[in-house]
């Protein structure tokens, strides 16, 4: 076991190899600021990054490390308009297998960990996620155990025999924040909480619009929550015995997530909770898991709609900024759940350009089969089961009034337009 004064990565690293660690708040930062510093004698080495709450990695550090990620959130998109990362565009739930031993499979896995407990189990404590598959299959992983990482119930362990090396740290693992609703958000969310009903089991993807979608639930009963993360606006549904689980299909009582997301309050809430469960997306992202919940209601955010319902989610004004993530794989079971609804939610505009389009303007993250209902501060359109000229009724009555002449003058222009045929 070695400590971090002494660790040299040159020899467990390989010239060549990808490297693969937890994202977000569970990013190991001692590991990854090492493999910054040595970078330049460690012979090319390919990092596979998640969403980055802390910055580490760096446009500058491409010099010797080649990037590879599934979104281009947060500080990932200067490292893409830099030309040092790669985006895959993969759903979300397909990463576990890639990383195990497909094509992204990964040769070395760092890992964050919490102190051990009294049986010598380190728990993962802030994800469990895609990057835990890779565990079994790398050719050597290493740790950073960090004694403000929270033991997190139904999160992975690992004992000291699992790594080859590891460093010991004690420093506040990233946090996450998100900024307060705009008005526009906030009466998204008052009608997306109309959608849902009490008992329902809820899936929520990342951002702000989410999160202010949870909030409006205060005053729901019996709510679940099985998804890929969890949140401050979770924690803050349960500790007001909102979101009890008492009703779930599946996992009763328990609130299920991939990683913690957010603040060091939740890091904190998620100690030692009986109530939290982190689970790896192969159980967080199981098509048949997801749609055996009673009520599955998917919460999931766009970059902008067309009017025949299709959603990118990846590309905002020429910018990689989204992901593929794992929204279709959410709609599609909220679809087949019992009483499930499948949600897209929007503001109308952005900088004044509206997000209900004739045409996108990136690529087709979710296809049109696969949008249930899209919620925008105007209303709700319900595309489900509905032909083509009713969805293009029912989404220009979405979109800001500023902007539906406008749309519906261009649909008629191009009416067989290959987006809308």
């Amino acid at each position: 076991m070695t400590k971090w004064g002494g660790l040299d990565l040159a020899r467990y690293l390989r010239p060549g190899d990808r490297v693969v660690w937890g994202q977000g708040c569970a990013e190991p930062q001692t590991l990854t600021e090492l493999l910054v510093d040595q970078r330049h004698r460690l012979g090319g080495i390919t990092c596979f990054v998640g969403l980055p709450a802390a910055e580490v990695i760096r446009p500058e550090h491409c010099d010797a490390l080649a990037l590879e990620s599934y979104c281009g959130t947060g500080s990932n998109q200067r490292l893409h308009e830099a030309g040092g990362l790669v985006i895959v565009p993969v759903h979300y739930g397909a990463l576990p297998g890639l990383l195990a031993g497909g094509r992204l499979a990964a040769d070395a896995v760092f890992v964050q960990v919490s102190p051990p407990d009294e049986e010598g189990r380190h728990s993962l404590g802030l994800a469990d996620d895609y990057f835990s598959a890779a565990l079994d299959t790398a050719r050597v992983v290493i740790a950073e155990v960090n004694d403000r990482v929270p033991a997190t119930p139904g999160a992975r362990t690992l004992a000291a025999a699992d790594w080859a090396a590891c460093v010991r740290s004690s420093r506040p693992p990233a946090e996450l924040p998100t900024a307060p609703p705009s008005p526009a958000v906030t009466a998204v969310a008052t009608r997306v909480s109309d959608l849902v009903e009490d008992g329902a089991t809820l899936q929520f993807g990342i951002g702000g619009l989410p999160e202010a979608c949870l909030d409006a639930l205060a005053g729901h009963r019996d709510l679940g929550i099985h998804s890929g993360l969890l949140t401050d606006a979770a924690m803050r549904l349960i500790q007001a015995g909102v979101a009890t689980g008492a009703r779930k299909t599946l996992d009763r009582g328990l609130a299920v997530g991939g990683m913690l997301l957010g603040s060091a309050g939740l890091f904190r809430f998620a100690h030692r909770n009986p109530a939290i469960r982190l689970r790896g997306t192969d159980y967080t992202h199981d098509p048949a898991i997801l749609a055996a919940q009673r009520r599955l209601t998917a919460i999931n955010a766009a970059l902008e709609v067309d009017l025949s319902g299709q959603v990118n989610a990846e590309v905002a004004r020429g910018r990689y900024v989204g992901s593929v993530g794992g929204a279709s794989e959410f709609l599609r079971a909220a679809a087949r759940s019992r009483g499930g609804v499948p949600i897209i939610a929007l503001p109308s505009t952005a900088g004044g350009a509206s997000r209900i389009v004739v045409r996108l303007s990136g690529p087709v993250s979710t296809p049109r089969s696969d949008t249930g209902v899209v919620v925008t501060e105007y209303g709700v359109a319900d595309l489900r089961g509905a032909p083509l000229p009713l969805r293009y009724e029912r989404m220009l009555a979405i979109a800001h009034p500023d902007h539906r002449a406008a749309l519906a003058a261009e649909l008629e222009e191009h009416p067989l337009n290959g987006a809308l045929a």
